[in-house]
């Protein structure tokens, strides 16, 4: 099937063009960036242009930022092609379940992805917590902001979700695991004072659950996930691909690279079946941190 990407930066570079090489699924036929481009693909600047050239294209997969991606997104659907949004889905809920109800009426698929959830232990952890009672559980999400996101003051601006963009990987995992919906009860957001997006997050939940959220860690990056239970501890680590039960290594590794092949494939089984799939639980866990999150001002950040 011929696929379409939009927004080629970083992130569509290190994750979503690789992917769709190695996919049996997808042949990536066109480009739509201002200033990217993938060699030897037809290049495009523009959303509507490109699906005006392109009928032969079924499906476009957007990378854009979140506050921009709204139109485009609209216009793919508009234009009757299945649609595949990079996480977070949307700026806000209302836009995503807009798209959502549009792609149901023009009878595409849409599909709001989370890559944490493909990590190749996060199945394995969600199956050995399923029936155990978690007494406590401790989320530290750090990691380097000028290494992952170099120079994107996007991602600092009203919308951009800030320490929240990675932090919603850990939620969507977090999500995942648990067989009853969470409730946030508190959390603390630090805000440079030269930007309008937190820094740094510290969430309590329900279920004894804390969190701590924060862009500013150098040198090893830290995603892990701890829990206490009724039997024994629990943890997931390198962003929920390695497994440990009691203190032992039990599943994964170390790499990443699997969880974009694995939402590419999840995106060709939506379309060949006619369904779409849009859970919002992580976004609606953001979305409750920034209504009731106690804001706190901190140094200036420069990239």
């Amino acid at each position: 099937m011929k696929i379409a990407l939009a927004g080629i930066g970083k992130i569509a570079l290190d994750q979503h063009v690789p992917a769709l090489e190695a996919s049996p699924d997808w042949e990536l036929a066109a480009t739509v960036s201002r200033h990217g481009a993938v060699e030897g693909v037809e290049p495009f600047t523009d959303i509507n242009a490109m699906l005006d050239a392109r009928p032969d294209i079924g499906t476009v997969s957007l990378c854009l930022p979140p506050v921009p991606r709204y139109a485009a997104a609209e216009a793919v659907l508009r234009a009757g092609r299945h649609l595949m949004l990079e996480k977070p889905p949307g700026a806000t809920l209302a836009e995503v379940h807009a798209l959502a109800d549009l792609a149901e009426r023009q009878g595409v698929t849409i599909y709001a992805t989370w890559h944490s959830r493909m990590a190749m232990a996060v199945g394995a952890a969600r199956d050995w917590l399923a029936g155990k009672t978690i007494h406590e559980g401790r989320i530290t999400w750090r990691e380097d902001v000028r290494k992952w996101h170099p120079g994107q003051d996007w991602i600092f601006e009203a919308g951009g979700m800030g320490v929240f963009d990675p932090g919603i990987n850990a939620l969507s995992i977090l999500t995942e695991l648990l067989p009853e919906p969470l409730r946030l009860l508190s959390a603390d957001l630090d805000f440079p004072a030269n930007r309008q997006a937190p820094i740094a997050a510290r969430l309590q939940f329900s279920q004894r659950i804390s969190a701590d959220f924060d862009f500013r860690q150098e040198g090893p990056q830290t995603w892990d996930m701890e829990f206490q239970t009724d039997a024994g501890p629990m943890a997931l680590r390198m962003g929920g691909n390695r497994l440990e039960i009691d203190g032992r290594h039990v599943q994964g590794a170390d790499d990443i690279m699997g969880e974009y092949p694995a939402l590419y494939a999840r995106m060709a089984e939506l379309v060949r079946g006619g369904q779409s799939e849009t859970d919002l639980a992580p976004m609606v866990l953001v979305a409750d941190a920034f209504t009731l999150g106690r804001r706190n001002t901190v140094a200036d950040f420069q990239f």
